[in-house]
């Protein structure tokens, strides 16, 4: 359980890391580039470990090609959304939005695979998601600006189809392993984008922006990789909602990278917000090793 929770601590920096070089790659390449560089430099990585297990999955157990399939396929649909999320809107109120996704996950793997959380486990990821969700939004409450604040409905329904690939990917790295399911998920939106950047006539030119912004893509590309296959080791080890959790606090790693770095500014709750899910986040990962 604790390894599965050192995991899920790395998984949360390398995604608040990379998701901030994310921001800046959709804005310089576009959100289909970002996706297509990111999978290319992920199935580069991860093919060299998986590839004498390819040939099992497709001779073998068809229901774990089936979950690769799903993991891959909502993957695949909440990162576009995340993209164009983070392109629009501000770092730090786009990414703790994301924090609907730990819901949901934690529900499918309760219905799915019958994994049951504490009651002192609930609270506190209840604590995180609200301490998230103040960060979340700006201005007042339940007025038209904080509902529609930018990029913040994309965010919802990213966060939401998140959570289901969020569990999926769980799920997979059970059903093969962690790196295969990466590898999987990878291949897929890899496919996804380069066809839709061929029909597009644009993969010449996103190939070539690699060596044009090669510090940030190829930086951006190997922390999300990182982020991920960390993230598929923690629920191999530990229930999928408490790593789902952990590992959303990224967030608030984000959140700071934008205020420190991009000069965003946050209103009162949404810092009572962050130091809400600072605590929460601490706390349920010293609980669950503990």
């Amino acid at each position: 359980m604790i390894l599965g929770i050192i995991f899920a601590i790395a998984a949360m920096f390398f995604w608040g890391f990379g998701d901030f070089f994310i921001q800046r790659s959709t804005r310089k390449v576009g959100d289909w580039e970002t996706l297509f560089i990111i999978t290319l430099i992920g199935c580069i990585i991860l093919l060299p470990f998986v590839w004498s297990n390819l040939g099992g999955l497709f001779s073998g157990n068809t229901s774990s090609l089936s979950v690769l399939l799903a993991a891959g396929a909502f993957l695949f649909i909440a990162g576009m959304l995340e993209f164009e999320a983070l392109r629009l809107g501000k770092m730090s109120v786009i990414e703790p939005t994301w924090s609907i996704e730990i819901l949901v996950a934690a529900l499918l793997a309760f219905l799915i695979l019958g994994e049951v959380l504490s009651f002192g486990q609930v609270c506190v990821i209840v604590s995180l998601i609200i301490g998230l969700f103040l960060l979340s939004y700006r201005g007042v409450a339940f007025s038209k600006k904080f509902l529609l604040e930018r990029g913040v409905p994309i965010a919802i329904l990213s966060a939401l189809i998140m959570g289901i690939a969020a569990f999926f990917i769980g799920w997979g790295a059970r059903e093969t392993d962690a790196l295969m399911v990466n590898f999987a998920v990878s291949l897929f939106s890899l496919i996804g984008s380069a066809v839709y950047l061929i029909y597009h006539k644009r993969l010449l030119h996103t190939l070539r922006d690699i060596f044009k912004y090669p510090k940030t893509l190829l930086t951006m590309s190997i922390l999300d990789n990182a982020a991920w296959i960390a993230f598929a080791f923690a629920m191999t080890l530990s229930p999928i909602g408490i790593a789902t959790a952990i590992s959303e606090g990224y967030v608030i790693i984000a959140v700071i990278l934008g205020l420190v770095v991009n000069k965003e500014k946050l209103e009162r709750h949404q810092n009572m917000g962050l130091w809400v899910a600072v605590v929460s986040a601490i706390v349920l990962a010293v609980k669950t090793a503990y």
